[in-house]
């Protein structure tokens, strides 16, 4: 089920495996270093995205997640080593805050049509315990290349953007795309997601990389976002059930 994902060169050593056949088009990212590689989230798990890191590198893969919803830890399985922010350890380990029954009807929404042996019907969120247990300023060291770990609250509790400082790359999972910001949900926080928007406006990035639809966005898209932020806050907007606000590029969903 390999041909399920679409593999893009960033550059020689960074490498985006997408998932444009699901109307989510999600993104996972591949680094690697001289000693090791970091695959930051795993996808839907609908295909085998460890055979895909495999065809990759032969060098020993920590996952890092970005936050643990269902799309981004489909392919977690694949791998014994994986890294979560404290916030969501009980999420990803005991108990995740989604129904089953609404995670099934997001993942088949449009008539999806999935590869051959895949059954959408007996798709379970995956479960298990991290190996690493990530805060806010940690590091990963995978030889020639440092990535940083940022908290970026609010989409969720936990949720992480990674920054390679010496490329200028900024791995912003849900944060930040070209596409509807959900902070609608009752896990979200709008002032922390606007704060943690500014945060990542504040960064010299050169290069942004999404978790989701496409990765011809220019990192200017951040200041946008934190400038429609920053507009609600005033007009009492920067709450849930505020309605959906739309910008350049981007919409926001309160």
């Amino acid at each position: 089920m390999e041909y399920w994902f679409t593999t893009e060169a960033i550059d020689s050593e960074t490498t985006a495996i997408s998932e444009y056949r699901h109307w989510e088009q999600v993104h996972s990212y591949l680094l690697r270093g001289q000693r090791r590689a970091l695959l930051i989230d795993s996808g839907l798990g609908v295909g085998d995205i460890g055979a895909v890191v495999r065809q990759l590198t032969a060098l020993p893969v920590t996952v890092a997640t970005t936050h643990v919803h269902w799309d981004h830890i489909g392919g977690h399985r694949h791998f014994c080593d994986f890294a979560v922010h404290r916030a969501e350890v009980d999420w990803l380990a005991k108990k995740f805050p989604i129904p089953l029954q609404v995670v099934r009807q997001n993942l088949t929404r449009g008539g999806q049509v999935f590869p051959a042996g895949f059954e959408p019907g007996a798709y379970q969120v995956f479960r298990g315990d991290p190996s690493r247990v990530l805060r806010h300023g940690d590091c990963f060291d995978l030889g020639g290349r440092q990535i940083q770990v940022l908290h970026t609250p609010g989409h969720s509790p936990g949720h992480l953007c990674f920054y390679e400082p010496a490329r200028g790359y900024l791995f912003s999972g849900d944060l930040i795309y070209a596409g509807q910001l959900d902070v609608f949900y009752p896990s979200t926080d709008p002032e922390a997601f606007a704060q943690s928007v500014q945060r990542m406006a504040a960064l010299p990035v050169k290069k942004l990389l999404p978790g989701h639809y496409t990765l011809d966005i220019s990192p200017a898209l951040i200041g946008r976002v934190d400038a429609a932020f920053s507009q609600l806050r005033p007009k009492g907007q920067l709450r849930q059930g505020s309605g959906i606000f739309d910008g350049d590029g981007f919409s926001i969903h309160l």
